[in-house]
This record gives structure tokens, C-alpha cells and sequence, in this order.
């Protein structure tokens, strides 16, 4: 087992180039370049992403033979699926507040861009080291990516209600701890598996990534540092 802080080093380095923050896409969200038809474009994609959230969860959970890792899971889990307040209602919610109906968003045909998303996910979920890789790599970036959202939201699209940004304000708080969690049980994992759980953090932020870059086919954006 590799000390923590030389595995936070060497997982921060790999998954720097994939910082969502500098996406071209979560860009021009941030400015106020895009148009209330691409986010709700966007909306509608991953809503799909969101939906299939708990599926990728419950696969984890049944490749994994650790009693420590299935609680985490589970606990994700139950904060993606249960309830009246689960989190592809939160994200339907969102789409509401864009002007969207949600059977809409729940029947919109899924792109090639998001089904990449989703078959790679589902995918990485069947190796537990990689999954739970991919979802550290997932869960470190959602506070910082979800506030730059509700800034955006508010300041550019006249979205503020406490509805439509649910979604992004419950996982502000959760995936901070959700983040600590995983980098947790990557940290007790044996060297072999923490190889895996590497090669899983750089190929599901490499997929978040080209999701978004499916995103602005056929849009002229440019982030700022380009």
C-alpha cells in the first residue's frame, strides 16, 4: 500500500488535463455563451448519465468483496436512488427550470456521445479497483463544478430558484465527503489494486470528458485559457 499522500499526488497529476472546470463546454457555461437550447441539450443528455448512476453503484457493489467498500456503495447508493428527493428527480427538476418537460427529457433519444458515457462507465463498474477509480475521480471534481453551475445559472440564464439547483446544491456538501470516502478505500487497497483504481480514475474522467466534447459538436466555443 503506497502512502496516501504519494497516491493523491500521482492520481492529481494524471487527472489534472481532465478538469472539467476547463472544458471549452462548462466554459462557456461559466461566461454565459451558451445558448438556453445547449443546456437544455445538455439537460436532456445526461439525464441519462444521472439515471444509470445507481446501476453503476449496484454493479460495484456486486464486484466488490470488501465489507468496508459495499457500505460506502451502499450509502451512495441510497442517496442516488432512494427517495423522493433522488438524484435523477433533482436532475429532472434542473431541466424543469430550463423550460423542459420531464417525459421530454426522459424520452429524448440518447446521443452517441452519451451512450460512450454510459457503456464506459458501466463498463469500468465491472472492476471494482477501476470503478471505484473512476468514481473518486467523479466525485473530487462535483462541488467545485456544481458551484461554477449555480453561478452561472444565476448570473447569465435567470435561474436561481432553490428547485432548479437542488441537484447541484445537495451535491455541493455530499460529494465532498463522497470524494473522501473513495479516496479512502483507494488508499487501503493493495499496490496492484491501486494500479487498477488508477487506470479506472483516468479512463472515467477521460469519458466525462469526451461527453462534454460531444457536446459542442457544431458549437463555436473556446475557453479561456485556449
Amino acid at each position: 500500500m503506497i502512502f496516501a499522500d504519494d497516491f493523491c499526488n500521482e492520481i492529481e497529476a494524471q487527472l489534472e488535463p481532465y478538469d472539467l472546470l476547463n472544458h471549452p463546454f462548462y466554459q462557456a457555461w461559466s461566461n454565459g455563451a451558451l445558448e438556453l437550447a445547449d443546456l437544455q441539450d445538455y439537460a436532456a443528455q445526461y439525464y441519462h448519465h444521472v439515471f444509470e448512476f445507481p446501476a453503476y453503484l449496484a454493479r460495484l457493489y456486486a464486484t466488490s468483496r470488501s465489507t468496508k467498500q459495499r457500505k460506502v456503495l451502499a450509502g451512495n447508493f441510497a442517496e442516488e436512488a432512494v427517495g423522493t428527493d433522488n438524484h435523477p428527480d433533482l436532475w429532472l427538476r434542473f431541466a424543469e427550470g430550463l423550460g423542459l418537460a420531464r417525459e421530454a427529457v426522459k424520452d429524448a433519444v440518447i446521443k452517441e456521445h452519451t451512450q460512450r458515457l454510459i457503456d464506459g462507465y458501466n463498463e469500468l463498474a465491472g472492476n471494482c479497483p477501476r470503478g471505484i477509480g473512476a468514481l473518486y475521480a467523479y466525485e473530487r471534481q462535483t462541488p467545485a463544478i456544481a458551484q461554477s453551475k449555480i453561478e452561472g445559472l444565476k448570473k447569465f440564464y435567470n435561474i436561481g430558484d432553490v428547485q432548479s439547483l437542488q441537484f447541484f446544491t445537495t451535491h455541493i456538501e455530499a460529494d465532498k465527503w463522497h470524494s473522501d470516502e473513495c479516496r479512502a478505500l483507494v488508499v487501503e487497497m493493495s499496490p496492484a489494486e491501486q494500479e487498477e483504481a488508477k487506470v479506472g480514475a483516468v479512463a472515467g474522467a477521460k469519458l466525462l470528458w469526451q461527453f462534454l466534447d460531444g457536446c459542442t459538436v457544431g458549437q463555436e466555443l473556446k475557453c479561456a485559457a485556449c
